[in-house]
C-alpha cells in the first residue's frame, strides 16, 4: 500500500493547500470512489421504488400512497447521514494510524455497507427496511465523511478544476451505474440481485482508492482534547464566521433537490403517467437515462474549464438556468420523446453543477480542517434526497387524489424547478476567491 505521512506529502504545512502537482492517475483513483458511493442511494431509491410500486405481497406497496411510503423508508436514515458525516470527518481530521487518517474510515464503512445492503435486500416490511435504510446511512456516511477531505488535503491549487471535474464526471458514472442496476432490477423483477450489485460496485471501487492513494497531510494535534470533545468540535459555532460557506451549502441543497426530483420520481412517472407495465419501464427508463449521461458527459469537463477562467459562480448559475429548464419539460412532456429531450438538458445542467461547486466548495473552505468543512457541506447532499421526496411525494400524492391518479408525479417534477431558481438566488452573497493571473509557482 502506498501511503507517504507528513505534511512533506502535501508540499505545505497542515493549513495550506499543497503546491506539488498530482500525476493523473493519482487524481483519476482519488476521484473513483466517488463511482461506488454515488451509485448506491441512486440505484437504491429505483429499486424501492419498483417494490413500493409492484410488490403486492411483501408489504410495502400500499396503492395512493407510493410517496409517502418511499420517504418514511428514508426519512431516518437522512437525519443520521446529517449528525454521522461532519463528526466522522471531523474526527479523520486528527486521526493517526498506519492507514493514514482517512483510509480506516473509508475501509470499515465500505464493508458494513455491503451487510445492511443485505439486509434491506432481505427485509419485506416498512419498517425492517427503514431500519437498515438508517444502518446503511450510518456506514455510508462514516466513509463518505473523512475520503471527500481528499481532495484539500492532496490537490494544489491549479489542479483543482481538473480534479472537481473528475469528481464531478465520476458522480454521474455512479449515477449511471446505479440508475442502470436499479432499473434493470425493476424491469426484470430481481429486486436481491441488484441491491446486492449496488454494494459490490462500491467495495471494488473503494479497493482501487485504499490501496493505490498516497496519504497528505499529517493529522492535526490533538492537544489533549478527547474524541468526543473533537467529535462535538465539528458543530462548533466559529463555523457561522465562515458566511460563504454557510451561503454555498444552502445553494448547494436546493440545487441537490431540484437534481433529486428526477431520479427519485422517474418510475412513478412512468408508472402513472403514461400507465407503463412494470416490464415496460426497462426501455424508458434506460432512455430517460442515456439522455441525462449524454447531457452530464457533454459539460462536465468543459464546464470546470471554464469556471478556471471565468470564475466558479457564472457557470453555476448556467447550470442552474439548464436544470430547470429540463425539469420543466419533462414535467409538461405530453410524450415520452419530449421528456427524454428535458433530461437531457437537465443532464448538462447537472454535469456542470457537479464540476464546478466541488471546485469552489473546495476553494473557500478553511484547509486544515478540511474532513470538517466538507463533511457539513455534504449535510445538503444527505439530506436533499430525502427532502425532495418527502416534498415531491407528499406532493404527487395530493395531486392524484385532487386531480387523478398520474397527474401527480408531474407536479412532483415541476417543483425542481422552484428548487433550482432558490438555489440560484442563495449563491448571490457567496464572495468567491479572485482566480490566479497566471500559473501557481512551484515549490522551491
Amino acid at each position: 500500500m502506498e501511503l507517504v505521512h507528513g505534511a512533506e506529502a502535501a508540499g505545505g504545512d497542515p493549513g495550506d493547500r499543497p503546491t506539488t502537482d498530482l500525476p493523473k492517475t493519482q487524481l483519476v483513483r482519488l476521484s473513483l470512489y466517488w463511482l461506488g458511493l454515488s451509485s448506491i442511494f441512486i440505484g437504491l431509491t429505483q429499486i424501492l421504488s419498483g417494490r413500493i410500486q409492484y410488490e403486492t405481497g411483501g408489504g410495502l406497496f400500499s396503492p395512493g400512497s407510493e410517496g409517502t411510503t418511499l420517504f418514511l423508508l428514508n426519512v431516518a436514515g437522512a437525519a443520521i447521514a446529517a449528525l454521522v458525516q461532519p463528526t466522522v470527518g471531523s474526527i479523520s481530521d486528527y486521526t493517526m494510524s498506519r492507514w493514514g487518517r482517512r483510509k480506516p474510515y473509508i475501509f470499515i464503512g465500505s464493508l458494513l455497507d455491503i451487510v445492511f445492503l443485505y439486509g434491506i435486500a432481505s427485509s419485506n416490511t416498512v419498517l425492517a427496511v427503514a431500519a437498515f435504510m438508517v444502518l446503511l446511512q450510518v456506514s455510508a456516511n462514516f466513509a463518505q465523511g473523512p475520503f471527500q477531505g481528499y481532495v484539500p488535503d492532496l490537490v494544489p491549487a491549479k489542479q483543482v478544476g481538473l480534479a472537481s471535474a473528475l469528481v464531478g464526471l465520476f458522480q454521474v458514472l455512479g449515477n449511471v451505474a446505479g440508475f442502470g442496476i436499479g432499473a434493470a432490477a425493476v424491469a426484470t423483477d430481481n429486486f436481491f440481485l441488484g441491491t446486492m450489485a449496488l454494494g459490490a460496485l462500491e467495495v471494488v471501487t473503494m479497493l482501487s482508492v485504499v490501496w493505490r492513494v498516497n496519504e497528505g497531510k499529517a493529522a492535526r494535534p490533538r492537544e489533549g482534547k478527547s474524541w468526543f470533545a473533537i467529535g462535538r468540535e465539528a458543530w462548533g459555532l466559529d463555523i457561522l464566521a465562515q458566511r460563504s460557506f454557510l451561503w454555498l451549502v444552502g445553494s448547494r441543497w436546493f440545487v441537490l433537490m431540484g437534481a433529486n426530483m428526477l431520479i427519485n420520481f422517474a418510475l412513478f412517472y412512468l408508472a402513472q403517467t403514461f400507465s407503463l407495465k412494470q416490464e415496460e419501464t426497462g426501455g424508458p427508463n434506460i432512455a430517460l437515462l442515456g439522455a441525462t449521461i449524454l447531457g452530464n458527459v457533454v459539460t462536465v469537463i468543459p464546464a470546470a474549464k471554464l469556471s478556471d477562467r471565468i470564475g466558479r459562480k457564472p457557470v453555476i448559475y448556467a447550470a442552474c438556468a439548464l436544470g430547470g429548464l429540463g425539469m420543466a419539460i419533462v414535467a409538461a412532456a405530453p410524450a415520452i420523446p419530449v421528456a427524454i429531450a428535458g433530461a437531457g438538458l437537465f443532464g448538462a445542467g447537472s454535469g456542470m453543477f457537479l464540476a464546478v461547486d466541488w471546485a469552489l466548495m473546495t476553494d473557500i473552505i478553511p484547509k486544515a480542517s478540511s474532513g470538517r468543512y466538507m463533511g457539513i457541506s455534504n449535510v445538503a447532499t444527505a439530506t436533499a434526497g430525502i427532502f425532495a421526496v418527502m416534498t415531491g411525494g407528499l406532493l404527487m400524492d395530493a395531486m392524484n387524489a385532487a386531480i387523478g391518479y398520474g397527474s401527480g408525479p408531474r407536479f412532483a417534477l415541476g417543483l425542481a424547478v422552484v428548487y433550482y431558481v432558490l438555489g440560484a438566488l442563495l449563491l448571490r452573497p457567496v464572495v468567491e476567491p479572485p482566480r490566479a493571473a497566471g500559473p501557481v509557482p512551484a515549490p522551491a
